[in-house]
């Protein structure tokens, strides 16, 4: 993962609604910001119903009384600058070159290193110093001029909508079967054996969700149980505890030299998987060797995982695209990655 490092000087306040605002407590902010954990993303979306990042922060500062920008990139340029070691509750925290450079997402600092944000997985918590993905991606902090330690009147914040009943779930399938894959479903028989042998699982009420991405932990898991290596207890990694669900199979697949971290003795065990990575494990797994010396793609010259492509390639296992390309650092789907091992068992 690319680290990009940002010089952050402290900026003059924009003036706007927010410095005129009565204000909240951090305390207040914070309480409030949590009542929407779980909340689903939604691109563009600044209602309850669904958030992007920009739009869960304007409604949460919004119900105080505090007018902020649409975007992160605009956020930005309000309050005053703070450092890391200085945070505290109520204060937006900003983060860099995510789905385009520059400051790209926005959260709200709760303590101990946290912060709530609307990420891909909707409303959710994560540590600005230990999480693989965002610690990197830290870009600076600002704090509102309105978010005081106390104030004399503040109205009682709007209790949040209550969720929508949940429907009623259908009834569980026979092992294999989802209501998600139908039997045309291109990767419908991979998906069904490797279901079947325990390979494979799926999630409650028999949705397999087959376009979701396969992060390190399932793949790590999908393949021990393919090649039937049994799980090992401990861990080798500084994310991976000994009580995480995964860490038995990572431990076991890392120490048959299948499959490596992220350097610097972690893991990343929640990040999605590449393409280039299912590449160099299956090959690691399998003992592959290129059986076709035609094969070729226009973006993987001189990439780490260049003579693994090559080799699954040839192998058949996994395919490059209309344009040439074989997209090495792109996210490979559940569906996609069944496949592959299915190949990769039939070959």
């Amino acid at each position: 993962m690319m680290i990009a490092v940002l010089l952050i000087s402290a900026a003059p306040m924009m003036t706007s609604e927010a410095d005129a605002a009565s204000g909240a407590t951090p305390d207040q902010i914070a309480e409030y910001a949590l009542k929407f954990k779980g909340v689903p993303y939604q691109w563009g979306g600044t209602t309850p119903s669904g958030f992007d990042c920009s739009g869960y922060i304007r409604y949460v500062y919004g119900n105080f009384g505090i007018s902020l920008p649409r975007t992160s990139a605009e956020q930005f340029g309000v309050g005053t600058a703070v450092s890391k070691s200085n945070l505290k509750k109520g204060d937006l925290v900003f983060f860099a070159n995510t789905y385009k450079p520059g400051i790209s997402h926005t959260g709200i600092y709760i303590g101990n290193g946290n912060v709530i944000s609307a990420e891909s997985q909707g409303i959710s918590i994560s540590n600005i110093n230990t999480n693989p993905y965002w610690a990197p991606k830290y870009a600076g902090a600002k704090r509102l001029s309105s978010v005081k330690e106390a104030v004399a009147t503040v109205s009682a914040p709007k209790p949040a909508p209550a969720p929508a009943p949940a429907p009623a779930p259908k009834p569980d399938l026979p092992k294999g079967q989802y209501y998600d894959v139908s039997k045309t479903f291109w990767a419908y028989a991979p998906i069904t054996e490797l279901s079947t042998k325990n390979i494979i699982t799926g999630y409650a009420h028999s949705e397999f969700k087959p376009n979701n991405s396969v992060t390190r932990a399932e793949a790590a898991i999908m393949i021990a149980k393919s090649l039937g290596i049994a799980p090992v207890a401990g861990t080798s990694f500084k994310d991976v505890s000994t009580g995480h669900w995964a860490a038995s199979y990572i431990n076991a697949v890392h120490k048959q030299g299948i499959i490596g971290g992220r350097g610097d003795g972690y893991y990343a065990p929640d990040a999605k998987i590449t393409r280039a990575e299912i590449s160099a494990l299956l090959t690691r797994a399998y003992a592959m060797k290129a059986s076709n010396s035609s094969v070729s793609f226009t973006d993987i010259n001189g990439h780490w995982a260049e003579s693994s492509i090559l080799k699954v390639a040839s192998s058949n296992l996994a395919k490059g695209y209309d344009d040439g390309s074989f997209k090495p650092n792109a996210n490979a789907t559940r569906a996609e990655f069944a496949q592959f091992i299915y190949n990769s068992i039939n070959q």
